[in-house]
């Protein structure tokens, strides 16, 4: 079942890097996503290729996996891969992976980036967000570390 505008906004809402974004923006947003399903097996992301879109899933599970090692990560509804690599213009870091069949919402990484260029509060937003979430991270490996 294909989503509308309005459950669109109502996923983007409930995700870590847009938490901080109003109605409007979210709107904005969800306008760009087009829906998108991938086969179990299917790779969304490829380590080391440049970032061109970014993933919000809506249903099913994604694998990540780094240097040819096994699975990582997994990823979920309601959660993002892509972001990084699109917003620091840096190559992938991890490869992804449909670990079951994917729903997903894809946003084209050069409207993104347009919409973030025309709207800098949601630049601003989206990167405090961002720097949340690679702060907890940091502090979750140093825990494991050591």
């Amino acid at each position: 079942m294909k989503l509308g505008r309005d459950d669109k906004v109502e996923l983007l809402k409930g995700i870590a890097l847009f938490s901080e974004c109003s109605k409007k923006e979210l709107r904005d947003i969800a306008r760009l996503t087009e829906e998108i399903a991938f086969d179990e097996g299917a790779v969304l992301i490829r380590e080391g290729e440049r970032g061109s879109e970014v993933f919000v899933v809506v249903d099913g599970t994604l694998a990540v996996s780094r240097g040819g090692e096994g699975t990582l990560a997994e990823v979920g509804p309601g959660q993002v891969v892509g972001e990084i690599a699109l917003l620091s213009n840096q190559p992938r870091s991890a490869t992804v992976t449909a670990a079951t069949p994917v729903r997903a919402l894809r946003i084209a990484g050069i409207d993104f980036v347009e919409l973030l260029e025309r709207m800098p509060l949601l630049w601003l937003k989206i990167t405090r967000a961002l720097a949340d979430r690679i702060a907890n991270d940091e502090r979750l490996q140093l825990h494991y570390d050591g």
